[in-house]
């Protein structure tokens, strides 16, 4: 089972997500987990890969908030085992796009026309909802 991490990033109760070029939906910053790396340090290398170097992330500010097994949008064949992570604090300094990121949305339930990974429609917004952390 694949390891992968996501992070929560929250802006006047919205959610960040990102648009990977390869891909039609929106998903978390995160992706895989490499060998020999925890999740923490799996998730805090996907924050700086995706948001760009002009991106100011703080090591100390990430909680792990629960973690879950769902299946891969990319392939509903594959199983992933997802970390889910909270960055408890501002996101500071700029993003920006990439060769592998398209662009970046700030997220809330209103935006009925964006397509979600399965892990965020089925785990993450549910649990931002829950937590009332997002609109």
């Amino acid at each position: 089972m694949l390891k992968v991490v996501g992070t929560i990033f929250i802006k006047d109760n919205k959610l960040l997500l990102d648009k990977p070029r390869k891909r039609p939906t929106y998903q978390m910053v995160g992706g895989k987990v490499e060998e020999n790396e925890t999740v923490l340090e799996a998730a805090i290398r996907e924050c700086h890969e995706e948001l760009g170097p002009k991106a100011i992330i703080d090591p100390t500010k990430f909680e792990l908030v629960m973690d879950f097994v769902e299946k891969a949008t990319s392939d509903p064949n594959l199983k992933i085992h997802f970390h889910l992570f909270n960055y408890k604090g501002e996101l500071k300094g700029e993003f920006s796009t990439s060769d592998e990121i398209e662009s970046f949305i700030w997220y809330d339930t209103s935006m009925k026309d964006i397509k979600l990974s399965h892990v965020l429609n089925n785990k993450v917004i549910p649990y931002c909802i829950n937590k009332k952390i997002i609109k």
